[in-house]
């Protein structure tokens, strides 16, 4: 009697037991660094070439521009009509009479002004406030407007 294996078909698989292995170590060694990496970054915000100027937002619109100021301790400030700076306003009070200038003219646009020292959280809150407020498009401002 002749004994003849039967013959099998090879078939190439590859083994991915190692690799997973692999990626997990990888995952776990990105896992414990990113908290590093991103503490302490230097931020430098970039400056654009489309963004139009406070002056230019002023020519555009029908009327002179809302200017909302928020101080280095976080105390607000009006200005309409490129009039004199109104300082000292509480919160709602700087709603209600920017509110008040947008139904007069309701065209006019309404920036945020910060000084260089004053917490991001400050304009934050004043950005929120005016959202809420129902002001639709609100800018920032970089550089004062020259009269």
């Amino acid at each position: 009697m002749n004994y003849q294996p039967k013959k099998r078909k090879m078939t190439a698989e590859i083994n991915v037991v190692p690799y997973i292995d692999v990626m997990l170590v990888l995952l776990i060694i990105f896992m414990v660094t990113a908290p590093f990496v991103t503490q302490g970054v230097d931020v430098e915000l970039p400056s654009t070439q489309t963004a139009k100027t406070a002056a230019e937002l002023a020519e555009n619109s029908d009327g002179a521009p809302i200017i909302v100021e928020v101080d280095q301790d976080g105390n607000l400030g009006l200005s309409v009509d490129n009039g004199d700076m109104i300082r000292g306003l509480v919160q709602r009070e700087l709603l209600t009479r920017v509110k008040a200038e947008l139904q007069i003219n309701p065209k006019s646009s309404v920036m945020v002004g910060g000084d260089g020292r004053v917490p991001y959280s400050f304009i934050i809150e004043t950005l929120d406030a005016l959202n809420q407020a129902g002001v639709g498009s609100v800018g920032l401002m970089t550089e004062p407007l020259e009269q």
